[in-house]
């Protein structure tokens, strides 16, 4: 398999959009992240929000013009798409198509709705695709020092000849040049994203978080100790793997820990564990959970099945002794404000 290429800085022309103005679909963890960094680049960005948006004030706090959805459309050469990916098919249907300008650039984050063709561009639009590799506060805070967020720049429509060049602009001014931005396609964005969302970052590692937080609990010991031991600590070693990779962060941990990694992995992950995550792949690549998700989340599934499991998670014992530990943390009011932002 041959490498896909990996664009920085020297490779970017930013000035490309100069005299362009961007809109921002969305002002949520990512739409804020990409209008504040573009704005602090010196691209010319307005926020468009369905009325009676909570965030109108938010975005208008922050120095940022806002404009319903089908006026910052209607002005703008570049739309970026930033609400929730169920939103986003019935968003473009009614506010974006009909306002469009022939030879705009319409960009995404993630490639869900035009890899399952929820949404079909006309053929006189560039369509692109710029997503961070982390979340919109950490783009925002990289961007902020001085550094950069890792980022996937795809093209997936290039009716102008120079959609890829303007992605990789769009890019450069978000701060993704500065790490890096990888060349890849929508169709490989969202499958190994949606793939690596619910087999490994979210679905695989808080199951088995709060499988070890069960375990030491039903065999007697105190929650507190199973909460630090299986939950808080993870992070110690995330950002150790971050750091410096697998064989940095078993350099870094004691000979009984590494020892247990190795003899002890297997048996939690075994060969019938890659079994269903090969069926969970294949079940994202077939469109199964692209169908079950927008029919859950459509007025007539209701939300009931989504909603229910968010409740039942929320009221995990782990939640209750993580809530009462993180309170002695000095961090715990800066957690606070981002959950609540």
């Amino acid at each position: 398999m041959s490498q896909a290429k990996i664009y920085y800085q020297e490779d970017c022309n930013m000035s490309l959009l100069e005299g362009k103005k961007i809109a921002i679909i969305g002002y949520g963890s990512q739409g804020h992240a990409h209008a504040l960094n573009l704005k602090d680049s010196g691209m010319d960005v307005i926020v468009g929000l369905y009325e009676g948006s909570k965030s109108v004030a938010k975005a208008e706090a922050q120095g940022l013009t806002v404009y319903p959805v089908a006026k910052a459309v209607a002005m703008a050469d570049v739309v970026m798409m930033l609400i929730p990916d169920e939103k986003q098919a019935e968003c473009y249907r009614k506010d974006v198509e009909p306002n469009l300008k022939s030879g705009s650039m319409l960009m995404f984050a993630h490639g869900f709705n035009i890899h399952f063709g929820l949404i079909k561009p006309a053929a006189d639009i560039d369509v692109t695709m710029i997503a961070p590799k982390a979340p919109g506060h950490t783009v925002r805070s990289e961007y902020q020092a001085g550094k950069g967020t890792p980022m996937l720049v795809a093209v997936q429509q290039d009716a102008t000849g120079k959609a890829l060049e303007l992605a990789l602009a769009y890019g450069d001014a978000m701060g993704g040049a500065r790490a890096g931005l990888l060349e890849t396609t929508f169709r490989t964005e969202t499958e190994t994203d949606l793939f690596g969302e619910q087999a490994v970052l979210c679905g695989g590692v808080c199951a088995l978080m709060q499988a070890g937080f069960e375990t030491l609990c039903e065999a007697g010991y105190d929650p507190r100790n199973a909460y630090f031991e299986c939950i808080h600590e993870m992070k110690l070693i995330v950002d150790l793997i971050y750091q410096s990779g697998f064989a940095g962060m078993r350099y870094s941990i004691s000979n009984t820990a590494e020892y247990g990694d190795y003899i002890t992995g297997p048996k939690i992950v075994t060969p019938e564990t890659k079994k269903t995550m090969k069926k969970i792949l294949t079940d994202i690549q077939d469109g199964t959970f692209a169908k079950d998700f927008l029919l859950e989340m459509s007025s007539a599934g209701g939300q009931v099945h989504f909603q229910a499991m968010r409740k039942l998670h929320a009221e995990h014992p782990s939640e209750k002794v993580g809530a009462e530990i993180r309170k002695l943390y000095s961090w715990n009011k800066e957690e606070d404000k981002l959950i609540n932002n």
